[in-house]
């Protein structure tokens, strides 16, 4: 009797070693609240409050390989379930990220990298229209990414099925046909600060784009993207510009938008630890099937000003946006004021 308890402990020991082996790192939560009070110009506002919940869940661990290993949960507004990414560091072989779609992989991540005190241009409560590259960045994705070498980064990413849903483990997203197919993006970062000091804050930026789409079933209208620019930062000053464009690949309608084109600029100055203001600029141009030249143009203009106190943010934009929703020939502009306050934890 015993000997058989003394097996079974033994058992039930080598049982809870292998779990927590298994089990090897630590998950921690952080969060935060964002409170915003939105005003618009010559047009109805409605109610003016809004509010967002945000949860993150990060877990850590290593492989015995000494391998790393991470997962980002994000919950957003009201508890609703986001987005999952899965990175694993693979050491000098670089990092491979296993992503659901939270647009921090491909040209997504270069969408608009222009400084700002708070949002991007169009970002901060009005809606433009703008249409902006995307790549495989909403999709779910993997991305593998180089080490960086003489400042330069280097990272691929595809999406086997663009538009299709996200799925769970062991499941498909289903196979109804649909007019889209597979991504595939390309982006490098270049810091070439050649050792200098007044270099070390240069970052260029190009991506590119390539979905497979068919239109009335016959292939070869693909879908091109691309993106290029720079930011540069010297002490509390950051400029930047870039430019990107669409392909969108139809042909068939006469009245299809067939490419987007936008140049962006933004500078930002930290007064102090504290507080930062800036200004940004982005204009959308967009041109028909039928048509060489533009036919519709957007123009954002934002002033931010942002202040943090800890864990507690005050945030104010001032956004205006001429011929929105590239409603070009019709007075269509719009103009909004945004107060917002976020407190993390």
């Amino acid at each position: 009797m015993n000997k058989l308890t003394k097996v079974g402990l033994s058992a039930l020991c080598g049982s809870l070693a292998a779990v927590s082996s298994a089990h090897a790192g630590e998950m921690t939560v952080t969060g935060g609240v964002d409170m915003s009070w939105i005003s618009y110009e010559d047009d109805t506002t409605g109610n003016p409050i809004g509010m967002g919940s945000n949860l993150t869940f990060t877990g850590a661990g290593e492989l015995d390989n000494g391998w790393t290993f991470g997962i980002t949960i994000a919950m957003l507004n009201n508890d609703a379930y986001s987005t999952t990414a899965i990175n694993i560091g693979m050491g000098g072989l670089g990092t491979l990220n296993l992503n659901q779609g939270d647009s921090g992989n491909g040209i997504d991540a270069l969408d608009d990298k222009m400084p700002t005190a708070w949002e991007e241009a169009w970002g901060a409560g009005l809606g433009t229209g703008i249409q902006l590259v995307s790549g495989v960045g909403p999709q779910s994705n993997i991305q593998y990414t180089t080490p960086t070498i003489g400042g330069i980064t280097l990272a691929l990413a595809t999406a086997p099925d663009i538009g299709a849903a996200d799925s769970n483990d062991k499941a498909t997203s289903g196979q109804t046909a649909d007019n889209t197919g597979a991504g595939y993006d390309a982006t490098i970062n270049i810091n070439p600060s050649f050792g200098t000091e007044i270099l070390s804050g240069l970052d260029l930026f190009v991506g590119g784009h390539i979905g497979e789409r068919y239109v009335d079933s016959t292939p070869g209208n693909d879908r091109y993207e691309a993106v290029g620019g720079l930011t540069y930062s010297l002490g509390p000053v950051a400029i930047g510009y870039a430019r990107s464009g669409i392909d969108t690949g139809k042909n068939t309608t006469a009245t299809d938008n067939a490419w987007y084109k936008n140049s962006m600029f933004g500078i930002s100055f930290n007064v102090n630890d504290n507080l930062s203001v800036s200004y940004a600029d982005h204009v959308g141009e967009t041109g028909l099937v039928t048509s060489k030249v533009s036919t519709g143009v957007v123009e954002i203009e934002s002033f931010q000003v942002a202040y943090t106190m800890g864990g507690a943010s005050v945030r104010y934009a001032n956004i205006e946006s001429s011929n929105s929703a590239y409603q070009y020939g019709t007075e269509h502009d719009k103009e909004a004021n945004v107060i917002s306050v976020a407190l993390a934890f």
